[in-house]
C-alpha cells in the first residue's frame, strides 16, 4: 500500500537525496505503491564523511484467509523460478574480493534488484509459498517458507545463469556461489502444477 523512506549520512547533500527519493518515487509508481513520507538525518557521530544510508519501509494489508506462508506445501509441488537482473543486492562483500583479482564491467554486476510484486499478484490463488532470494542462495530462501520435513531438490541447469555467474565462478567454488548468490533466480514460487510458460527449478521432496 505505502512506502515510507530514510536517509542518513555523515553530511546531507540535497541534491543526492532528491536523486535517490526520485528513484523511489518511480518504483513506487511503477507497482502502484505511494510514497507518503519519511526521515532525513544528518548523523556525522554515526557515519563517516562520504558514507550514506538509504532505506525503506513497506507497509501492506492482506486478510488472515489470504496469506501465503508455505504451510499447504506437499511432496511432488514444483518450484518454478523467476529471473534476477544479476547480483541484486546480496553477495557484495565476496563480489569486492573477487574484483581484487579480476575485472568486471557487464551490466549485470550493479543492474537494480528487480521488482517481482506484478509476479506474485499474478500468483495469487496458485502459489503455496514464495521466496525472495537475498543471502543465503536459493535453497536457504526456499527453506525458510517450507513446512517442517520438506526440502527442495533443484535442477541447477535448468535455467542460464547471467554471465556475472559465470565470471565469478572462475574464482569462487561452486557450493560457496549456492550459498551466497542468486545465480540468476531472484524470486522463486511453489505451486501444485506449473503452467505452460512457467520456468521449473526443482520440486519439493
Amino acid at each position: 500500500m505505502l512506502l515510507l523512506d530514510y536517509v542518513a549520512a555523515n553530511e546531507i547533500r540535497l541534491e543526492e537525496v532528491a536523486d535517490l527519493v526520485d528513484g523511489a518515487a518511480e518504483v513506487c509508481r511503477r507497482a502502484g505503491v505511494a510514497l507518503v513520507g519519511g526521515e532525513t538525518a544528518e548523523l556525522p557521530g554515526i557515519y563517516a564523511p562520504g558514507e550514506l544510508d538509504f532505506a525503506g519501509t513497506c507497509v501492506g494489508v492482506v486478510a488472515r484467509a489470504d496469506v501465503i506462508d508455505g504451510s499447504s506445501v506437499v511432496p511432488g509441488d514444483a518450484v518454478i523460478g523467476f529471473p534476477s537482473a544479476g547480483v541484486h543486492a546480496n553477495g557484495f562483500t565476496l563480489v569486492r574480493t573477487v574484483l581484487e583479482t579480476e575485472d568486471y564491467d557487464g551490466d549485470d554486476l550493479l543492474a537494480p534488484t528487480r521488482l517481482y510484486l506484478d509476479t506474485a499478484r499474478a500468483l495469487r490463488g496458485r502459489a503455496k509459498a514464495f521466496a525472495h532470494v537475498t543471502g543465503g542462495g536459493i535453497l536457504g530462501n526456499l527453506e525458510r517458507v517450507l513446512p517442517e520435513g520438506r526440502s527442495a531438490q533443484l535442477d541447477w541447469q535448468s535455467w542460464e545463469r547471467p554471465a556475472v555467474f559465470e565470471w565469478l565462478a572462475r574464482h569462487v567454488d561452486e557450493d560457496e556461489l549456492r550459498r551466497v548468490f542468486n545465480l540468476g533466480i531472484g524470486w522463486c514460487a511453489i505451486v501444485a502444477e506449473p503452467g505452460p510458460d512457467d520456468t521449473v527449478i526443482g520440486r519439493i521432496g
